[in-house]
């Protein structure tokens, strides 16, 4: 069964992520969806669904607030090798960390293509 969203609660500055990943992920389609700050924001190539969130702080159960920082994550998303080359560029434009630049990568399998990237918050983005 296929992955319906991915959420990154791994965010320290929700409004300054936002704008990292506006420009980074504009050359794959995405934008914003919903913007339910400063609690979340989702991103997503269509008019309604998002598949991509980012998450501050969010109240818990008892109705604190919680920050909790965790492990950078790693995500992957997927594209044409010249989406490749344009979401690398645009992400270190955006002020995006090259963690390796657009290439081929044989240890995954013999054709795949990726670049990584750094987000502000040390996330590992593909």
């Amino acid at each position: 069964m296929p992955l319906d969203h991915v959420g990154n609660g791994n965010i320290t500055d929700l409004q300054a992520s936002k704008v990292f990943y506006e420009k980074a992920l504009a050359p794959l389609g995405y934008k914003v969806i919903h913007d339910i700050s400063p609690h979340a924001i989702g991103f997503g190539t269509g008019p309604y669904t998002a598949d991509f969130w980012l998450s501050g702080s969010c109240p818990t159960e008892s109705g604190s607030e919680r920050r909790e920082v965790t492990q950078p994550m790693h995500i992957a998303f997927k594209g044409s090798r010249a989406q490749v080359h344009a979401f690398h560029e645009a992400s270190i434009q955006a002020g995006g960390k090259c963690n390796g630049p657009p290439g081929f990568r044989p240890q995954y399998h013999p054709l795949y293509y990726g670049a990584f990237i750094f987000d502000p918050d040390g996330n590992n983005i593909e």
